[in-house]
């Protein structure tokens, strides 16, 4: 009968891999209502030939560089786009469409301590996508801090 509710802020592309986490009710603030303010971005890591839902982290830095200008700079250019469009009376509904999956949005996510513990263990895999993990992880450590005997239990280390 217990449950734990998470504020999460992350991007456009990863809310929906949160979302598919069926056992949770969630609230998203909607770019309907609300204006775009921000951008995260990326790095740039290399698709893994062996694990489809992995990435490696091995590029050099002139890469690294080049594709963290190019979000930068599709950003810069898509919102420059929305902001005329919200001036020009569009609605906020519509002009949304222009920014990019890199665009920030928040999001509470609530649900039991069983499917937290479930939810961890598929997210703070390494397969998992880089920022999904990185949220599970941020996640399951505010869990161990308010759920300390169920934390020892599953036998979690705060250091993975």
């Amino acid at each position: 009968m217990v449950d734990m509710t998470l504020e999460i802020t992350t991007t456009r592309a990863i809310a929906p891999q949160i979302l598919r986490h069926r056992s949770f009710c969630f609230q998203e603030f909607s770019l309907r209502y609300s204006c775009a303010t921000t951008f995260e971005s990326y790095e740039a890591r290399r698709q893994d030939l062996k694990n489809r839902q992995n990435s490696l982290d091995d590029f050099d830095d002139d890469t690294k560089q080049w594709f963290d200008q190019a979000q930068a700079d599709v950003w810069n250019y898509s919102y420059e786009r929305y902001e005329t469009a919200i001036a020009k009376g569009i609605a906020k509904e519509c002009a949304r469409s222009i920014l990019p999956l890199n665009t920030v949005t928040r999001l509470y996510m609530k649900g039991s301590v069983r499917s937290w513990i479930h939810y961890f263990a598929v997210r703070c895999d390494p397969a998992t996508q880089k920022e999904h993990r990185d949220i599970a992880l941020a996640g399951r450590a505010i869990f161990m801090e308010h759920f300390p005997t169920v934390a020892e239990a599953m036998e979690w280390k705060t250091d993975s």
